[in-house]
């Protein structure tokens, strides 16, 4: 059950039985379908194996193509997104898992994408506050494809189900995927 605001809230997000790409993401009474990695959920997060880690993650803030109503009214600590955004994927990189501008002389992710997977995109913290090399990047909680095709290692959401969570979610918010 979804705690009260200022108290740490728990989203639980479990695999669908038989398809390890695709999920179920409970927060409260709100249930709903979300993509995850390519090669499923797995403990032993690395660098492009295209898994989402099982972890309980924090929502460090987000990015946001532009400002809607549901995201005005969130509590996390949104930004709209600029041209020049990129995350840094590159092993043993100084800015490995860190916010980079662009063009970046390694390999970094555009922020501001043309699929609109980014139109909104949550940074957890998966290998960020305490970094390791090679353990994961760029693991964000973003919006799907309309055929929730699987991710990179993320979670994702269809854009009516981020609108009704946005809203719902703080720093204080805990990503937890069994």
């Amino acid at each position: 059950m979804q705690k009260k605001v200022g108290k740490t809230s728990t989203m639980i997000v479990r695999p669908r039985p038989g398809h390890p790409a695709e999920g179920i993401l409970r927060y409260g009474q709100i249930v709903v379908h979300c993509a995850l990695g390519r090669s499923g959920v797995s403990a032993r997060k690395r660098e492009a194996d295209g898994a989402t880690p099982v972890a309980a993650m924090k929502l460090c803030r987000g990015f946001v193509k532009r400002m809607t109503a549901a995201s005005s009214r969130s509590r996390l600590a949104l930004s709209q997104t600029r041209r020049l955004d990129g995350w840094c994927d590159t092993v043993f990189d100084r800015n490995y898992n860190r916010q980079v501008r662009l063009p970046y002389q390694g390999s970094a992710e555009t922020m501001l994408r043309q699929d609109h997977l980014y139109d909104v995109c949550i940074v957890l913290d998966w290998n960020v506050r305490r970094r390791c090399q090679g353990r994961g990047s760029a693991i964000f909680f973003h919006l799907a494809h309309r055929d929730y095709r699987p991710t990179e290692g993320c979670v994702a959401v269809s854009p009516r189900d981020m609108m009704r969570l946005l809203p719902h979610l703080s720093e204080k918010t805990i990503i937890r995927i069994l």
